[in-house]
């Protein structure tokens, strides 16, 4: 049992240089940042014997990777990861992902059925259909919407096991069409070796499963190996480094985005539950880094949510981690009125908004930017993380200004299908070459005329 307290940073939106301070908060936690575990930097010195930035590991271990190949790949797996790790063993085998299948529970297995049905439910509603357009007589236009033919997906496995990345990432493509789906997660009992994700995997029908993770893992994705054929896209979480190493390979194959990490914001008034709310707090926090704000007009909810965030840290498992995530990234915000919280939640545009109000659905048109939106006293973040349907790979950083969660759609390619007859080629023919006289290029107007 936990008696460390937090220490969690107090704002006041009247203050000046408030702006310059949440726009700090921001950045310490975008992938621009310096986010790395005391455990990162003491590996980094040990394998390239100098305390390289996270850009310049990952910068080394892609261009080794799409140089060396498989060599590069299992020089970085035994040093940062499983020094027993060979070629042969960085795929899973398909009866080590069946075997785990066999001895899941029937409890697990329901829970992975429901929610991979409500997941289905969701990204299949929401996915692009073609469309066709008939403007004028003689002329057909299309948009059509095809399926990546092969993903990657990175799952995290260091500081504990997520079968739920799987379901969150794998699901919305298999929604999509794509055929052939990658697994990669670290060599550790957390990672690719870890019964609970390998039983999701069979379950969703993924028999590709490779123990391998980091920045190796991104490149390998990208470039190819013989052990591991390369992909159309990278989507899942992970670590810093692994998000600069979705950014470092992104025009060789496309990427989900740039993610940092977790991010909470909650509004509150009068009405909120301060355990609800201190409870969605900690949640954020527990994956250190993590980071939690609460946004108020209500001086006396704020003092009772931190009351409550140190009372529940005291039966937490990860109450250290969970502390140092509070003190580093936490934040408690004192507004004017609830016009001004919703655009500091602008400013922020959080991962998680959690509007934890009696009027949250009226409060919805004033949120511009956050990646995923949970209405009322009822709708934990969790909800988001585990079961509801929408994917919990989401937008950090501050990127939800311009970037959207992931989904089905995100899998797919549009591309345009234009026909049209003899008629309507003549009745657009001078628009054609009225521009391509001013551009100057008579081979283009010289394709049209000629018919």
């Amino acid at each position: 049992m936990s008696t460390i307290l937090a220490q969690i940073e107090r704002l006041d939106a009247s203050h000046p240089g408030f702006s310059d301070s949440i726009l700090s908060l921001r950045k310490k936690l975008s992938p621009d940042g310096s986010v790395v575990s005391a455990r990162g930097k003491e590996l980094t010195i040990q394998v390239f014997g100098e305390p390289l930035s996270p850009g310049q590991v990952v910068e080394r271990i892609c261009n080794d990777v799409r140089t060396m190949g498989t060599s590069a790949v299992l020089r970085y797996a035994r040093a940062l990861d499983d020094p027993k790790i060979t070629a042969e063993g960085l795929r899973v085998p398909v009866d080590r992902i069946k075997a785990a299948h066999d001895a899941a529970s029937l409890e697990f297995l329901a829970s992975v059925r429901r929610i991979r049905d409500n997941i289905r439910l969701f990204q299949s509603g929401i996915l692009h259909r073609d469309v066709s357009l008939q403007p004028k007589p003689g002329v057909v236009l299309e948009q059509r919407y095809t399926a990546l033919n092969r993903v990657g997906i990175c799952v995290p496995g260091g500081a504990a096991a997520y079968p739920s990345t799987v379901l969150m990432t794998a699901v919305p493509a298999q929604c999509a069409g794509v055929k052939e789906i990658a697994i990669v997660a670290p060599p550790t009992p957390l990672g690719a070796y870890n019964a609970d994700m390998l039983s999701v995997c069979w379950e969703l029908g993924i028999r590709e499963v490779y123990a391998v993770g980091g920045a190796q893992a991104v490149a390998a994705l990208a470039y190819g190996i013989p052990e591991i054929a390369p992909v159309d896209k990278i989507v899942g979480p992970g670590n810093l480094f692994v998000a600069l190493a979705k950014r470092f390979v992104y025009g060789h194959v496309d990427i989900d985005s740039i993610a940092g990490p977790s991010e909470v914001v909650v509004l509150a008034d009068s009405t909120t539950n301060p355990k609800f709310a201190a409870s969605d707090v900690l949640a954020q926090a527990e994956h250190s880094p993590g980071a939690s704000i609460v946004i108020s007009w209500d001086a006396s909810i704020l003092d009772a949510i931190e009351a409550s965030v140190n009372e529940q840290l005291r039966s937490l498992e990860r109450a250290d981690l969970t502390v140092a995530s509070l003190n580093a990234f936490g934040a408690l915000i004192l507004c004017r009125d609830e016009d001004q919280a919703c655009e500091v939640t602008n400013l922020i545009a959080p991962e998680h908004l959690q509007i934890a109000t009696d009027n949250a659905r009226s409060l919805l048109p004033k949120i511009r930017n956050s990646g995923a939106t949970f209405l009322g006293h009822y709708s934990p973040v969790a909800l988001g993380d585990y079961a509801a349907g929408p994917s919990h790979v989401l937008p950090t950083g501050g990127t939800a200004r311009w970037a959207s969660g992931l989904s089905s759609n995100h899998f797919l390619r549009s591309s345009s299908v234009i026909e049209y007859s003899a008629e309507a080629l003549r009745a657009i023919a001078p628009d054609v070459v009225a521009l391509a006289d001013k551009e100057g290029l008579t081979a283009h107007k010289q394709s049209v005329v000629i018919r």
